[in-house]
């Protein structure tokens, strides 16, 4: 299959995949967010895409566990790492690059430290997908469907974590340059929604 051919093999996967459906978009947004941070630094791009667009699998609906007790547990990276090689192999994607995919998507996490260029265009990518307007929509949209958040106190808990200490994670200067408008976005939604609240818990 062409190159045209596994990209889209894995994006139409992701599109059908990726439940509840407000999972998908940040997919495309990652990749977008990973490519803007290289500059002018050559990466494989095939590579990022395919770490972008499937590294995320094991937290949808019917990849993950249903059982409360089971998802605490769960470690979406390791089935993302199982599950992504015969995938790709399917849609024709080259055999030799499958591992730094599995290297990208194995280091994305905060806690992680990346490998290579694509794994630190990633991890960056993502935190600062964790920093900003459209973290706070994905982090308050988790409230009561998903057991870590079951109050908007949980939600405003992990965006000041975030805030406080994800800016520090970044090892790019472009990553670094972004953050700073989203954690002043971050910052001002916290103040005013405890403001809002009066010393009242959401």
């Amino acid at each position: 299959m062409r190159q045209a051919g596994y990209r889209q093999a894995i994006e139409d996967y992701i599109r059908a995949n990726a439940q509840p459906p407000d999972k998908f978009s940040h997919q495309p947004r990652l990749y977008q967010l990973a490519r803007r941070l290289a500059g002018d630094r050559p990466f494989d791009d095939d590579v990022l895409h395919a770490a972008a667009w499937l590294h995320d699998l094991g937290v949808f609906v019917g990849h993950r566990p249903e059982d409360v007790a089971a998802l605490a547990v769960w470690d979406h990276v390791a089935y993302a790492v199982k599950m992504v090689p015969p995938l790709l192999e399917q849609w024709g994607f080259p055999a030799g690059r499958i591992p730094a995919v599995l290297e990208v998507i194995r280091t994305h996490l905060p806690s992680a430290r990346p490998t290579c260029f694509e794994g630190t265009l990633m991890r960056d990518a993502d935190l600062l997908e964790q920093l900003g307007a459209v973290a706070i929509l994905r982090t308050v949209s988790k409230v009561g469907r998903d057991t870590r958040f079951v109050r908007f106190a949980d939600a405003l808990r992990v965006l000041r974590r975030n805030a406080e200490q994800l800016p520090a994670l970044l090892e790019l200067d472009t990553a670094r340059h972004l953050a700073e408008p989203r954690v002043a976005v971050l910052r001002t939604f916290l103040v005013t929604a405890e403001t809002e609240a009066a010393g009242i818990e959401f």
